[in-house]
Order: structure tokens, then sequence, then C-alpha cells
């Protein structure tokens, strides 16, 4: 388990690194020192009205599977919420009211610089993940560690979903009983959630 808490935290340092951490003025953390979160103050008054009456779910008990294998042994795929498609993949449908609930299958192979940005949200800055896709898509950090042995395989596709889906319902009810088929049937063992 340590091996995996390991791999989970250069994942995140790799992440930081290549957003470019540091320059432009960003507060560098120094040994010791913790990261500064935004605070909702931040946001612009349109989003902290919406945030402060938006009726936020609450899932209990959580759905927690554990890991049945070593993660050494395991088929992973990523799934995101950054709503990445490739050139040849209509974009999402950013007129659907309560967000698009489709999602994009993205090929293992895929190269990173490839991945077009089409997420509907304006409220994050979309440089760093149009700078370096594997912020929201860490599929060369994957590549990385099966390479390593950390883990055993990549599933073939990935899932690209776009994120700032207000009205969750058909998401709930039409896609994730698709989604959950399909990696079923691809036989994965692991999925790495990886929320815009």
């Amino acid at each position: 388990m340590d091996i995996e808490r390991n791999d989970i935290g250069q994942i995140l340092k790799m992440r930081l690194a290549s957003s470019g951490f540091g320059s432009a003025g960003a507060d560098k953390p120094s040994k010791g020192r913790l990261f500064k979160l935004g605070d909702l103050s931040e946001f612009p008054i349109k989003y902290r009205l919406f945030l402060k009456t938006y009726p936020w779910r609450r899932i209990d008990p959580v759905p927690w599977v554990p890991l049945q294998k070593p993660l050494k042994d395991c088929r992973l795929t990523l799934i995101s919420s950054s709503g990445f498609i490739t050139a040849d993949q209509a974009p999402f449908d950013k007129s659907i009211r309560g967000g698009d609930y489709s999602f994009r299958e993205i090929p293992s192979d895929i190269d990173v610089a490839g991945l077009i940005d089409t997420h509907r949200s304006d409220i994050f800055d979309h440089s760093g993940i149009r700078k370096d896709p594997n912020l929201a898509f860490p599929i060369s950090r994957m590549r990385e560690l099966k390479k390593k042995g950390r883990i055993g395989s990549l599933n073939h596709r990935h899932l690209s979903f776009m994120g700032s889906i207000t009205a969750p319902g058909r998401l709930i009810k039409k896609t994730v009983p698709a989604v959950l088929k399909l990696l079923k049937d691809d036989g994965v063992d692991v999925a790495m959630l990886i929320p815009v």
C-alpha cells in the first residue's frame, strides 16, 4: 500500500511541476508550508450565488470497492471531467441545459498534444490544461507507472466527460450504467477519477 500512496504523491508532484507552479508570481511553498487554497470570495458574484444555492447531493454510504489485487496486477483506465476530445470527435454540446452527460473515448495511445479542451466552464483558467493536458488527463504519467511495473496495464480506452454538469440525473441514470458495462467488458480493475 505504501508504494501506491507514494505513486499518487509522485503524480501530484509531477502535476504541480508541469503546471508551472511557482512562475509568474505564484506562491511557491517552502519546506513544511502548505499550499494556499482558493476561497469562495475570490469567485465572481454569479458563481458565489450559484455555489451557495446549489442543491449538493450527499451520497451515503460512499460506494467503495476495495482493490482485490495488487495495483501492479491491475488494468487501469482514466476517467476525467476535463471535457477533452480528439480532433475527430464532436465537441461536447454546451447548449444542453444542466450539462452534456455524454462522454468521449480517448485511445490509450493518444498523443496528449492532440487533446482539445472543450470544457464549458469559465470559472477556471484553462491555460494550464491547454499547455499540458496531463494536468487533467495524466496518460503520460500512467504510461511511466506502467513502464516501471507499478500498474499492470492501461486499458485501450479512457473516458472524458464534460465537467460542470449541474443536473446530474441523466448522467447517473443513463450514462453511468453504460460506462460501467463498457469498463466491465474491458476487464478494468481500477478507474482513476480526475475531476476538473
